[in-house]
């Protein structure tokens, strides 16, 4: 199956997904679309260390490097909906990050 990755925009036309990969230095920029990517061609199959099932709809993208980013996506029918991204600082991901994906989720 051929996924198409689509980035979660909210009622008032803002992307944020798009903004924060803007904001992050090249470098990770490109760790970013190199790891989407992945899970353009793999889907499902994009396992660790790149992508890791949170809860039952959600999973997160893995950006290793010096700045740890996440991307929380869902798959919805053939797209894969980029919905949350943000720098993670700490071991645990923390809870409010889960909800805002799942916000978000339950809008598209």
């Amino acid at each position: 199956m051929t996924w198409k990755i689509a980035l979660f925009e909210s009622n008032r036309g803002e992307n944020p997904v798009e903004d924060f990969i803007k904001s992050c230095d090249p470098l990770t920029a490109a760790k970013i679309i190199h790891t989407v990517d992945l899970l353009e061609k793999f889907g499902f199959m994009l396992k660790m260390p790149h992508s890791k099932k949170l809860t039952k709809e959600i999973y997160e993208l893995r950006i290793r490097g010096k700045e740890e980013v996440r991307i929380f996506y869902s798959f919805k029918k053939s797209r894969i909906y980029l919905l949350h991204a943000f720098k993670k600082k700490t071991q645990k991901t923390p809870e409010k990050e889960i909800k805002t994906a799942k916000k978000r989720l339950d809008l598209i």
